[in-house]
């Protein structure tokens, strides 16, 4: 029996609506880049921007579709502000920034939310999403542990003005004050419309945090058009071709669905009977099938992970999108620019999603790493150099065996120079890859192989994988005009003693913990300062929130398919250069694309 779908899952292609007016009263530099950046162009809102200061002629209210109001409604024209809410209560969306108490305030707005307070000094509060099922308010902040109730909980640098809930207001994010919980965000609907009142977003860092943009961003929807998908429950199928267990990817992608909201793990698919058992045991109620074709069949299943080895992802994938299934393909997504694009454009006439798990993307030091780059505390950057490796005998599984992996810089390179592109920008000119093959005669890659890319101004960037490097150089070395970042690993081992075994050391691989970052920057005068830098916050199954959040309500995308063929661009380019003996590859312009 196909499963209940109730609205469509968005597809690759979305409609255009109708412009957001943003009208301000404190309209300085910073805060309309924060404005623009919350639900301008690039912001994953697709949508026109009207930016407007208060005192300025305003168009009526029915030519929007959504508007915010970073004002008090005192400074407003009294028959527009009545116009204004008679559209909302027709179906329209109202976000309405609060800063202080307004004489004035609507009675249709008090029933929602009013001012309880003046503007807090600015400080860092932990807002809790007290309604973390709420449609405007799901798959964000941390994720619960395991069998915890406990509400999530957001940090944010802000002044703040506490609210008082009205009548018809729901409490989405509320902060300790004073040993008490106050309201600082409050939703509601007028007529067929809907009205959120948040008293967070006073600062420009406030509006920065990716929580608080998507919570006010989600606000801004219109619900009687894609909107009514947040308010719709939905939970997707999710399968896997290729069920790795033990740990492997196969066990991972199934978890992940299990622990996110909105996604379910339904089915898998691996021609090894034993991988189909132990699938079925893991999960017990999973379907376990022999053959792509009879899992594209499956009407319940409509998110699939490729999670076979590399070798296998533009067929699988190709065969997915056109049963009508969205993809996400483990890295690399495809061996040539060619598979891509063609991948790509079947996703396109499909109206199908396609993306790639470049889960690194998430990982705490380089979270950190952008962090820093972000707040300019490096300067422009012009060198990023990155390694792995050490002096051991390679894998002996698939991951070694040029035919089925790619190649050496297929592996850990489809993460390290995703890693470069990410911070660098834009794409390099020219690839030169150099190998050697010296030591371990048993696996077909490469043991070491150093790719080197250099952009049209000058800028380059490193990256060194190795079997026979005894001695390890730094995770990370990024330098900029205004400072350089390194990061050591820190290998990680547990040590203890059982009985009749005695003393047992188990070790873990070299990346898995993340690096030590030191950043150390010059300063004139008076010489070279170094900080030890913590690694962000983890973000466990992030990959798979954000593929519900884009499937679902229509969020932007984390890793398009444009950025994941740029990233093979480069892994094709390197491997073609270091096939003819380290000659330079150039990109053509077409692979900015």
């Amino acid at each position: 029996m196909p499963r209940p779908t109730g609205l469509p899952v968005v597809a690759s292609t979305q409609s255009v609506p109708a412009p957001t007016l943003v009208l301000s009263s404190r309209l300085d530099e910073r805060r309309q880049a924060a404005l623009v950046a919350l639900v301008g162009p690039g912001s994953g809102a697709d949508r026109e921007l009207d930016v407007r200061a208060t005192g300025s002629a305003l168009p009526p209210p029915t030519s929007y579709e959504a508007v915010l109001l970073d004002t008090a409604t005192d400074a407003l024209d009294p028959a527009w502000l009545v116009a204004l809410l008679d559209h909302v209560s027709h179906g329209a969306s109202l976000v309405v920034m609060v800063n202080r108490a307004a004489p004035s305030w609507p009675t249709e707005l008090a029933s929602i939310a009013v001012a309880a307070g003046p503007l807090t000094g600015q400080a860092e509060w932990f807002a809790r999403l007290v309604s973390p099922t709420n449609p405007l308010t799901r798959r964000l902040g941390p994720p619960r542990p395991a069998g915890g109730d406990a509400a999530p909980e957001l940090a944010v640098l802000d002044r703040l003005c506490p609210l008082e809930v009205g009548p018809a207001g729901e409490v989405l994010v509320s902060v300790s004050m004073a040993f008490s919980d106050r309201a600082v965000v409050v939703a509601g609907s007028l007529g067929a419309g809907r009205v959120v009142v948040s008293g967070l977003g006073n600062t420009a860092e406030a509006l920065a945090h990716p929580d608080l943009a998507t919570i006010l961003r989600r606000s801004l929807a219109p619900p009687l058009t894609w909107g009514d998908r947040l308010a719709t429950p939905r939970t997707l199928g999710l399968a896997v071709v290729g069920y790795g267990p033990y740990g492997g990817m196969g066990t991972y992608h199934a978890t992940a669905a299990q622990v996110t909201d909105g996604l379910e793990f339904v089915a898998t698919c691996d021609s090894n009977p034993d991988r189909r058992k132990a699938a079925e045991h893991d999960f017990p109620g999973v379907r376990a099938y022999t053959t792509v074709d009879e899992l594209a069949a499956d009407d319940d299943v409509e998110v699939v992970v490729v999670a076979t080895p590399p070798v296998a992802h533009a067929d699988i994938a190709l065969r997915l999108l056109r049963a009508g299934k969205h993809v996400a393909c483990e890295k690399p997504l495809c061996f040539t620019v060619a598979q891509a694009d063609q991948l790509m454009v079947t996703a396109r006439q499909h109206e199908r999603v396609l993306t790639v798990n470049q889960n690194r993307r998430w990982d705490p030091d380089f979270l950190a790493i952008r962090r820093a780059v972000d707040r300019g505390l490096l300067g422009q950057l012009f060198n990023v150099e990155t390694f792995v490796g050490g002096f051991e005998h390679p894998c002996r599984a698939w991951h070694s065996h040029t035919a089925v992996s790619g190649g050496a810089v297929y592996d850990w390179g489809s993460h390290h120079l995703d890693w470069a592109l990410l911070l660098m920008g834009g794409m390099p000119a020219t690839v030169v890859a150099h190998g050697h093959k010296r030591v371990w005669h048993d696996v077909t890659n490469l043991d070491q192989v150093r790719v080197h890319l250099t952009w049209p101004d000058g800028r380059e960037a490193e990256f060194l994988q190795s079997d026979v490097a005894a001695v390890r150089r730094p995770k990370f070395w990024v330098q900029g005009t205004a400072g350089t970042m390194v990061g050591w690993y820190r290998p990680l081992s547990v040590e203890r003693v059982e009985p009749v075994r005695g003393h047992v050391v188990e070790r873990f691989h070299h990346a898995e913990a993340p690096a030590d970052l030191t950043l150390a920057r010059y300063e004139s005068g008076y010489g070279t300062t170094e900080t030890r830098l913590p690694p962000s916050p983890a973000q466990p199954f992030a990959f798979h929130a954000n593929l519900a959040n884009h499937l679902l309500a229509g969020e932007p995308l984390a890793v398009t398919p444009e950025s994941a063929r740029r990233v093979v661009a480069v892994l094709e380019a390197a491997q073609r250069s270091c096939e003819d003996g380290g000659s330079a590859v150039s990109l053509r312009p077409m692979d900015e694309s």
